[in-house]
């Protein structure tokens, strides 16, 4: 049974805090979340929860994960201070504010597996559809306001119920051809923001035990190594391959959320 927005939700007690199984998930997971917004626009995070689910629940796995994706945010904001593009951010984030609101006001009450398959679909179609498209065709589109408002609020929404955000931030993004770096900055500063908003539903939901804090603050070390892995990394990446690098995320986190909730 689901639970509902008033319940606990479930606590591995069987298992001790950072036990061998959950390492062996665990630091990987938090690596890839720091390299990935260090220099990709969080290309690769979305996988951070699915591996953690390997080895506790996945709402748990989603506690667990929220402080780490707060800690990357800050480690990473130095490196992109006031690089962003406000024109998308103006766009972006009353949408995101939204979708988590809906997010929070809906918690229990919706079938995430077909929402995690619904955003895995669109996310492969459009990397699919911008394969067969000429590359001029999309080269520096301007920010279309309708849309990024929609996919922002689905970007949301989807990060709320599963740290499931980076796919519609990036169909939003991939298409204007943005600087590789205000690219990764934009969407850095929206989940900056977007995760620190929902530090307080996540709290009032009963996400922050005790334990699932403590975990939190055991792996926060890895952060800065995986966040300057992927500084380094994209100062060695041309525009190009960093975009080519871009797709292919976004093309696998699709993948992943389809394959998960099949």
């Amino acid at each position: 049974m689901r639970p509902s927005p008033t319940t606990h939700f479930p606590i591995r007690t069987d298992s001790p805090m950072l036990s061998t199984e959950l390492l062996l998930v665990a630091i990987p997971a938090v690596l890839l979340t720091g390299l990935s917004k260090g220099g990709f626009g969080g290309a690769f995070g979305g996988i951070a929860v699915p591996l953690l689910a390997l080895a506790v629940p996945p709402t748990q796995a989603a506690a667990i994960m929220l402080p780490i994706l707060c800690t990357a945010d800050l480690v990473g904001l130095r490196a992109y201070y006031g690089k962003w593009d406000l024109a998308n951010l103006k766009i972006m984030l009353p949408g995101a504010l939204l979708g988590v609101l809906l997010g929070a006001l809906t918690f229990g009450m919706l079938d995430e597996r077909i929402i995690a398959l619904l955003i895995g679909g669109i996310a492969v179609a459009f990397v699919l559809l911008n394969l067969l498209r000429p590359p001029a065709s999309t080269a520096g589109l301007p920010p279309a306001r309708g849309k990024g408002t929609a996919l922002s609020t689905l970007a949301g929404f989807t990060s709320f119920v599963a740290h499931a955000g980076g796919p519609p931030v990036m169909m939003h993004l991939l298409p204007q051809q943005l600087d590789k770096v205000r690219y990764v900055a934009t969407i850095n500063v929206f989940f900056l923001l977007t995760n620190a908003v929902k530090l307080l539903p996540y709290a009032l939901l009963g996400q922050f035990s005790s334990d699932n804090l403590l975990t939190s603050l055991a792996l926060a070390p890895l952060v800065p190594l995986g966040v300057w892995a992927g500084l380094w990394l994209q100062n060695r990446v041309n525009h190009v391959w960093f975009y080519r690098i871009a797709r292919a995320g976004l093309l696998l986190a699709g993948i992943q959320l389809i394959v998960q909730n099949l």
